[in-house]
């Protein structure tokens, strides 16, 4: 038998060599696309800004509000280091709330919003509209702390609450300056050149809200607002213990809608847009969409209000069975600690909207014994006289 020329096996080699380097840069090439398509959304991370501006008692609606929000983000999945509460009074400690440390949401007082662990980030008179408008863009003295931080980038999606009381192209705050719809409209565009935002969910609920997204001009930016120009947003629930409405009427139609989703829900902006129609709100809720690049029916209401969850999707069976029964044997059952219940694990407010207020116990008004006495004596009076006062005493 003849035996192989030198150089054909040289060049089977060659070939060899030259296939496992196109195969191995095809499987990189590969690897390499499925990461862009991994991240092609451009969408990692989501931050949320809860502001509410009014201070005094009678405002406890406006806290309300906000902290109504803040709950079902933290239900949702965002986690309080990525989200920048400022309240601008604390009414959980308010020397006229008659239940302190509780702040609640519905008169059946089922609800406190308030809960156990509150973060709230800027308070008081640190609630100002410099504090805010160097939250959004970052212009922030470098002694702040990391909790007083928005450490967003371009590829977080934000939401921005507001609520308190305001004007035609104006929200006031503490009741000692305001912030201009052209302010706001530019700290957004500063975002936009400093690469602080993906995209940006901003909603607000005062008076002539509508106004405040007027001036807006930056890209991939949504807005609802309570009302129109020339509208009142009004409040709900009175509460006749405490004296004071519980919260704001629009906020509250989105709070119950809200309650209804879950990390997994498919509902989209289109259905948030409907929550509270004018025969709900009286006043007439807004929308604004011609700046955000994506048709709202496409946008998840979890694209805001949740926590993302990247999910790689792989085909080959991952047994768990040998490992649990591993980890379980090592502890009994009575050892295993159990996840204490957390804030936002309460009662939905779907399940007590309906519910009839509970009765309370009935006190005589002061001085209504007195009065009631006063009243059968000048019976009395009319009917026997004076002559007839020895038979009482």
């Amino acid at each position: 038998m003849a035996a192989p020329v030198p150089g054909t096996a040289r060049a089977r080699a060659a070939a060899a060599a030259l296939l496992l380097g196109c195969c191995g840069a095809a499987l990189a090439g590969g690897l390499q696309d499925q990461a862009e398509q991994f991240f092609r959304s451009g969408h990692t991370n989501n931050w949320a800004v809860l502001v509410c501006t009014s201070r005094f008692w009678f405002n406890y609606r406006h806290v309300a509000n906000t902290l109504s929000v803040y709950r079902s983000v933290k239900r949702l999945g965002i986690p309080d280091s990525h989200i920048v509460l400022m309240l601008a009074d604390d009414m959980a400690c308010n020397p006229r709330n008659p239940k302190p440390a509780t702040v609640f949401s519905h008169k059946n007082m089922e609800l406190n919003v308030y809960g156990d662990d509150v973060e709230v980030d800027y308070r008081s008179y640190e609630v100002t509209v410099e504090n805010f408008l160097r939250v959004l863009t970052g212009r922030i003295p470098p002694s702040t702390p990391r909790s007083k931080r928005l450490l967003s980038d371009d590829r977080s999606n934000i939401l921005i609450y507001m609520t308190g009381h305001g004007g035609n192209g104006f929200l006031k705050f503490q009741d000692s300056e305001e912030i201009t719809n052209v302010e706001l409209a530019d700290a957004f565009e500063q975002m936009w050149q400093k690469r602080r935002y993906n995209e940006l969910l901003f909603i607000i609920d005062t008076c002539q809200g509508a106004s405040m997204y007027e001036r807006f001009y930056s890209p991939n930016i949504m807005a609802l607002a309570s009302s129109q120009v020339g509208e009142d947003s009004l409040s709900h629930q009175p509460d006749l213990g405490i004296g004071v409405h519980l919260m704001d009427r629009y906020t509250f139609y989105v709070l119950e809608f809200l309650e209804e989703i879950h990390p997994a829900s498919q509902t989209n902006m289109n259905d948030l847009f409907q929550v509270c129609p004018k025969s709900l709100c009286v006043s007439t809720p807004g929308h604004r969409t011609d700046l955000f690049q994506r048709d709202p029916q496409n946008v998840l209401i979890t694209d805001f209000f949740g926590s993302v969850r990247k999910v790689e999707i792989t085909a080959e069976t991952v047994s768990l069975d040998r490992d649990v029964a591993a980890f379980e044997s090592k502890f009994p059952e009575e050892e295993l600690a159990t996840e204490p219940l957390k804030y936002a694990e309460q009662l939905p407010v779907a399940q007590i909207i309906h519910q009839k207020p509970k009765q309370k116990d009935w006190h005589p008004p002061g001085g209504f014994i007195l009065g009631l006495w006063a009243l059968i004596i000048m019976v009395f009076f009319k009917t026997y006289g004076i002559k007839h006062m020895k038979h009482i005493f």
